[in-house]
């Protein structure tokens, strides 16, 4: 046999799609030719995969390689592809049986001694092999011929999709359900498994199926939001943020407790369930960042990060820190000394939930269901309005410093909070506040009020929805019209009104929205 097929995997964005890579030996002088827009890391394969089979007691055979990564129009990168490049050689040149093949994928790295390495993406690639159905490609069909009844049987059997994966990965894929996951050690260890199915009287070491990590009741974070003494109204505009994924803004001087505020959000926000777990873990694994499984990603940005770094993007698009932050909290702190052209490709994504990164050769959306809260100084020492009078900015600094913020992100803003310093004297006699697991209960209920109600939470309702689900009487609508001429409401920031009053009424255990639930939310919008 000269010609192998084996099936692997690339990444492209957050997506794995299938690749078959084609092995073809002929006649002429040894050389390996590997064609299909591989990459760097792809090209770079060959002398690694050489060795790799040489060490492991294989031959590698001395002909004319040809090797072609189906779709061809697809780019290829990554080391990934060096084990079932090494698995098609095998197989092409007799060493391995290509029929055992069939229903199995593999990816993995390879060191030269045959090894195998923790690559990228393998959640990603595991969850695209059960979305596509594999298994109905594994089924077989058995024909039992009865003597007495002269009719045929016919029993399906149905094989879960197979994945092969180093070690290191193992624990990470084995996290998808229906997907069975193999996990190896070697190009030797996989070869032995793939040679006990063609030979089972064999004496050849099989690999074990990875069993998954059960998932946990509930995730635990190193944070608490008991650890914030005071500040009471900013308590309870940050519960309503996590109880209706409303945005944020947190004004004050510095030590007044603004980013300790910011990072315990997610730890007052509903556990993800099971799938928004797994999609977060997958885009981590592409990212290849640390992830503690289950938990909400918190993201907190340096000012001098760019827009490509935040949005996502490149030549051929990877995900940015919104992403990153997809189903979790994004925290920019010192929000006026980032650059404004960078805060600008904040404004759709907060309204979409989505980004779509546009190159000349591709198109990638990415998610982008992240809940952002920002902190700052209200001038540039930070003392501006603190009772000590320690501030000496001019008026034309403050000023310079706070248009440094457009118009059109604040207004998308849901919940502007006044942060006061706090005195040491507060500080020593203040009673412990609520826990995040007291406040997480409150905002759990919350959330299922508005998920029985609409299927989604109240920051992602649309106009029309809005109209639907939220009924005013007379006395709200005169209020919200006094004070759209006071506060100078755009019709933005009058349906986010509308949207920060129904979470307060659901947390309020409230079907109908009145007056103090209006007040109150007109309470968190900024006064310009």
């Amino acid at each position: 046999m000269s010609f192998a097929q084996v099936y692997t995997r690339s990444v492209v964005g957050l997506h794995a799609p299938k690749v078959i890579i084609e092995v073809h030996l002929s006649q002429g002088l040894p050389a390996l030719t590997i064609v299909g827009l591989p990459e760097a890391a792809v090209r770079e394969s060959k002398d690694r995969v050489r060795s790799a089979i040489l060490n492991s007691g294989f031959q590698f055979p001395n002909r004319r390689l040809t090797i072609n990564l189906a779709p061809a129009d697809l780019p290829k990168d990554g080391a990934r592809l060096d084990l079932p490049i090494a698995i098609g050689i095998l197989a092409a040149s007799g060493q391995l049986e290509p029929e055992v093949l069939s229903g199995f994928e593999f990816i993995g790295e390879l060191a030269l001694n045959g090894e195998l390495r923790q690559v990228t993406g393998s959640l990603a690639v595991a969850r695209a092999i059960k979305a596509e159905g594999l298994a109905s490609t594994l089924s077989k069909t058995l024909s039992k011929a009865s003597d007495s009844v002269k009719n045929e049987q016919h029993v399906t059997l149905q094989s879960a999709p197979q994945l092969i994966v180093p070690i290191d990965n193992g624990r990470e894929a084995s996290r998808v359900d229906g997907v069975t996951i193999l996990a190896a050690k070697s190009l030797k260890a996989v070869c032995n498994h793939l040679q006990s199915l063609a030979d089972p009287s064999g004496s050849y070491d099989c690999l074990k199926v990875v069993t998954p990590s059960p998932a946990p009741q509930h995730v635990g974070y190193q944070v608490d939001l008991a650890d914030v003494k005071g500040q009471h109204h900013a308590r309870r505009a940050l519960e309503i943020a996590a109880a209706g994924g409303h945005s944020l803004l947190f004004t004050g001087p510095p030590g007044s407790g603004k980013t300790l505020m910011a990072s315990r959000l997610p730890t007052i926000l509903p556990d993800l369930s099971a799938e928004d777990a797994l999609e977060v873990a997958s885009t981590y694994s592409v990212a290849d960042s640390d992830y503690d499984y289950g938990t909400r990603p918190f993201r907190q940005v340096h000012h001098t990060i760019s827009a490509v770094a935040l949005v996502g993007g490149g030549s051929r698009p990877k995900p940015g820190e919104i992403t990153l932050a997809n189903k979790g909290v994004l925290f920019l702190d010192e929000l006026p000394e980032f650059d404004r052209s960078v805060l600008e490709v904040l404004r759709q994504p907060l309204e979409a939930k989505q980004i779509t990164i546009s190159r000349a050769n591709s198109q990638m959306t990415f998610p982008a269901n992240f809940q952002l809260v920002a902190a700052m100084n209200p001038c540039p020492c930070g003392y501006d309005g603190d009772t000590s009078g320690r501030c000496r900015c001019r008026p034309e600094q403050i000023k310079r410093y706070q248009d440094k913020l457009s118009g059109p992100l604040l207004d998308r803003i849901d919940l502007h909070i006044t942060v006061p310093a706090l005195q040491i004297a507060d500080l020593q006699s203040a009673q412990a506040g609520e826990t995040s697991k007291q406040v997480r209960e409150r905002v759990a209920a919350a959330h299922q009020h508005q998920l029985k109600r609409q299927q989604k939470v109240n920051n992602e309702l649309s106009p029309s929805e809005i109209d639907e689900y939220i009924k005013l009487g007379d006395s709200e609508k005169q209020l919200l019209q006094l004070a759209q001429q006071r506060l100078n409401l755009s019709a933005r920031g009058y349906h986010r009104v509308l949207r920060v009053a129904r979470t307060i009424a659901d947390l309020a255990n409230s079907t109908d929205i009145n007056s103090a639930h209006v007040s109150e939310a007109l309470s968190y919008r900024s006064k310009e």
